[in-house]
């Protein structure tokens, strides 16, 4: 397994909500806002400001079936992208995913 791989999995497995993000991506903020809105601490990880952004993204790829940004960990399960947390969050099943 390589080290990439290590890190996406040891950044799931310790933090309950994970976004593997761009600081420039407007889902990327879209996602974020809908946590913000519901008071939870997530981590970031700001593939712009990595070397080895290109290799995340092909784990995740591997890992969820796309490699787009953002990519949304909750409880060690992959949501989606922002879209997929917004809906998410307006039909209310996203609440349901930490209890």
């Amino acid at each position: 397994m390589s080290s990439t791989q290590d890190f996406i999995n040891d950044s799931i497995a310790k933090n309950a909500i994970v976004i593997f993000s761009k600081t420039y991506c407007p889902y990327c903020k879209m996602a974020k806002q809908v946590f913000d809105s519901l008071k939870k601490t997530y981590i970031t990880v700001e593939l712009d400001d990595r070397e080895d952004a290109q290799e995340i993204q092909d784990v995740l790829g591997q890992l969820t079936g796309a490699r787009t940004v953002p990519r949304v960990f909750v409880n060690g399960e992959c949501l989606g992208g922002g879209t997929d947390v917004k809906k998410l969050y307006e039909s209310g099943e996203l609440e349901k995913k930490f209890c």
